[in-house]
């Protein structure tokens, strides 16, 4: 096991947890008490403010959409402030959230989705494919999964490939904040340090690359200034990577424990994109989004003073029975419903449509490649795992 692999077991087991079914008490949870709030008594500060957990769909919904009474700014700072910088995206309320999104926005349209599929995504997929297609066998988290967003947004930024594994590095210790907080600060700098000569020597001589799009990028006259872009520069990689990489590793968990429906797939690849989204629905990658209230409000009948986290649960609410059919089963053909997967309101995830063409080409090439793929039978138990963030830490496969 090399440094880089090490570091990702180190990274996935501190933040995944090992967590398996969290879904029967979270649905106990939605039935009994649909807006819930934390017991208090046993915090060592009496003027501690009040938390609440929301598990209800349309709870969570209003909770999203409604980015006046519940601010993602406040808990956003506390949390990631320092190591995301001032002007990270995620702490943001309108109109500065507005503002911003729209700016940064362009790199994510679908012109430019459909350039860095092309120049991208594929040629990405297929090198990391070149690299095990012949062994009859692979790790499909550790071989391709986790190293294929890295990579893309390595190369979305313009990025020289010689320094992709470094990038990587940097990738897992932001990725880390929540359980080693001091190495997460330290690589944001360094990747701060890193990026600042090659946005100078954008801002002098533009290439198509996102970050001379950054640069370049004007509302009304008003470009971003350079700590706005280091900002979010240094979101893409949780954001980005995080999000991509367990989604992925989700979509072929299901299906491949899933032959019937993997068999439907290979049949059927126009029932590639409803796979997604069910996926993304059954097994969201986070499971939870914070807010803080910025006033005295009332859902669903509980009291919610200023000042209060809330806690929506996504799991929660994209199992909700009131939505779904048989929420708990996982089923391709589902009809698509939207889901909070991708979170909803003003900060729904800008980055989804590009996971959507990265899972889409990850598991065409994959099935085009990997003729029989399969869960290894003698392969370490392979699971979805997780209390924050899930997905598979291994997917021991077997093809040929």
């Amino acid at each position: 096991m090399d440094r880089n692999d090490s570091d990702f077991e180190i990274f996935d087991d501190a933040v995944a947890g090992d967590a398996r079914d969290p879904y029967p008490e979270l649905a106990a949870a939605r039935k009994a008490t649909p807006v819930q709030q934390l017991d208090m008594s046993n915090m060592p500060h009496d003027d501690a403010k009040p938390v609440f957990f929301v598990y209800r769909y349309e709870d969570v919904l209003k909770v999203l959409r409604d980015g006046e009474t519940y601010s993602s700014g406040q808990i956003i700072e506390l949390i990631m402030g320092d190591v995301m910088g001032k002007h990270i995206m995620l702490g943001m309320d309108d109109p500065e959230h507005k503002r911003y999104r729209a700016l940064v926005s362009t790199a994510f349209r679908q012109k430019a989705i459909a350039r860095w599929e092309h120049d991208l995504v594929v040629p990405i997929a297929n090198a990391l494919i070149d690299n095990f297609a012949g062994d009859g066998r692979a790790d499909l988290v550790r071989q391709f999964t986790f190293p294929f967003p890295t990579q893309v947004i390595a190369g979305m930024l313009g990025l020289p490939r010689e320094d992709f594994r470094q990038f990587q590095r940097w990738s897992i210790s932001i990725l880390s904040v929540f359980t080693r907080r001091e190495e997460a600060i330290t690589a944001s700098e360094e990747v701060k340090e890193y990026l600042r000569p090659i946005l100078t020597d954008r801002r002098r001589a533009p290439q198509d690359d996102l970050i001379s799009d950054l640069a370049a990028a004007e509302l009304d006259g008003e470009k971003l200034t350079d700590e706005e872009i280091f900002s979010f520069l240094r979101l893409l990689l949780p954001a980005g990577v995080e999000t991509t990489y367990r989604s992925t590793g989700n979509l072929l968990f299901s299906l491949l424990s899933r032959p019937d429906q993997l068999a439907a797939i290979k049949e059927d690849r126009g029932l590639i994109p409803s796979a997604i989204e069910e996926t993304v629905r059954y097994e969201a990658p986070l499971l939870n989004i914070t807010r803080v209230a910025t006033r005295d409000t009332t859902l669903d009948g509980v009291d919610i003073p200023e000042g209060s986290t809330v806690m929506t649960m996504l799991a929660a609410a994209n199992r909700d029975e009131s939505r779904w059919a048989d929420p708990d089963a996982f089923d391709i053909r589902r009809e698509t419903r939207p889901s909070v997967g991708w979170g909803q309101g003003p900060h729904i995830c800008m980055g989804m449509h590009l996971a959507r063409v990265e899972m889409r080409t990850a598991l065409n090439l994959l099935l085009d490649r990997l003729p029989n793929l399969r869960l290894d039978p003698d392969g370490d138990d392979p699971h979805i795992k997780g209390q924050v963030f899930r997905s598979p830490t291994s997917l021991p496969v077997l093809f040929g």
